[in-house]
């Protein structure tokens, strides 16, 4: 991977992490499923520090359907 290739995709990393907390929930999943391809250990680390750093992705569980 290039040298600039590297700097965008860090940019872009940078962003969204800035942005985090503005975009909707169904963004922020799909983006972290992205982000942690699989990877269990990076997908509890990168919950951690989500939710040190910005308190608002702790979202209430979703609401059970109704019996």
């Amino acid at each position: 991977m290039s040298e600039g290739m590297l700097r965008f995709q860090q940019n872009i990393g940078r962003a969204a992490l800035r942005l985090w907390p503005d975009l909707p929930r169904d963004l922020q999943e799909q983006l972290f499923e992205d982000a942690v391809g699989g990877d269990a250990t990076l997908r509890q680390q990168l919950t951690i520090y989500l939710h040190e750093h910005h308190p608002k992705t702790i979202h209430p569980p979703k609401p059970k359907a109704v019996a």
